[in-house]
């Protein structure tokens, strides 16, 4: 992305709370459920947020029959910036479960091993670049006011992005992501299901970060105070989206401070590569179109 990374602090927290609020819709959308610092002995102090995603009339048809009328994912955010774990987990599948690390770095992609996997891991990985602005996003999530090849930035004069922007733009970062897909099931949903979560994490990352630099102007030159008081406002209101409809349980405990993870919500105990056994495992940077482990930046 063309900013830097103390910069995408602040718009990372802008961008997830924004779009919570805008997917917060028909009583779905993301919930809060927990929002707190927390501190590890490594990784120092952070904040740790769980959060429950609904998304029943997201599913394809073939999937809908299967899970329950109320369907939501957990996902739990440790928040260590620039460093960051997220784990989700399913409310019907017990066997099911992501796992994603993520640092970001004032570069164009060109660290190899950013997050320091084993060399198990490099041999299996598959890598992708996602271009923010190159990679087109599903016709649904298209705006033409996010349409990055076009965008120029009021307040920086940064953009629009053309071919070949990632060789020649300052200020530039990548996110760096690492990812492992733990599932299973019975075999002909397993694969089904497995595609359907790759095609989905790469779509909500790269609208995610696509807005997060279309929105720009919206957020450059807020405080960290200034995006905590607009991230409590937002997700007070998207909770309330989510119960008036009755989806949600009551009561989620109180806000305080800044929240991580993911651009879907938003996106877990000590912070340490997640490890498991058993089922189906992928990893990967940041898209996940291969069956094994693969590595994404963006």
């Amino acid at each position: 992305m063309p900013i830097t990374v103390d910069e995408y602090k602040i718009g990372q927290l802008y961008m997830i709370a924004k779009h919570s609020a805008e997917q917060s819709q028909k009583g779905e959308g993301v919930e809060v459920v927990e929002n707190r610092p927390h501190s590890d002995p490594v990784h120092g102090d952070g904040q740790f947020t769980e959060k429950r995603i609904y998304i029943s009339s997201k599913l394809p048809g073939w999937l809908k029959s299967f899970v329950p009328r109320i369907f939501y994912v957990t996902e739990k955010a440790w928040n260590y910036y620039p460093f960051t774990v997220t784990e989700y987990s399913c409310s019907f599948i017990p066997k099911f479960s992501v796992n994603i690390l993520t640092k970001y770095e004032n570069n164009n992609g060109s660290t190899d091993n950013c997050l320091e996997a084993s060399e198990e891991t490099l041999e299996a990985r598959k890598v992708d670049f996602v271009d923010i602005a190159m990679d087109a996003c599903a016709p649904h999530h298209y705006k033409e006011s996010e349409d990055l090849a076009n965008f120029k930035s009021t307040k920086t004069s940064r953009g629009p992005l053309q071919e070949g922007w990632r060789e020649d733009t300052q200020p530039i970062m990548c996110s760096y992501k690492l990812v492992d897909v733990k599932f299973d099931m019975m075999y002909l949903m397993q694969a089904r299901i497995e595609e359907f979560v790759h095609k989905s994490i790469r779509e909500i990352l790269l609208v995610g970060h696509r807005q997060a630099f279309a929105w720009i102007d919206e957020w450059f030159g807020m405080s960290l105070q200034d995006v905590r008081d607009y991230e409590n406002r937002m997700q007070e209101e998207t909770n309330e989206k989510v119960k008036m409809a009755g989806s949600a349980p009551p009561t989620p405990q109180p806000l305080e401070e800044e929240a991580g993870g993911s651009a879907y919500g938003t996106p877990a105990s000590t912070p340490t590569s997640p490890t498991g056994s058993g089922g189906s495992q992928k990893r990967g940077w940041f898209s996940w179109p291969s069956q094994d482990k693969s590595q994404d930046k963006h």
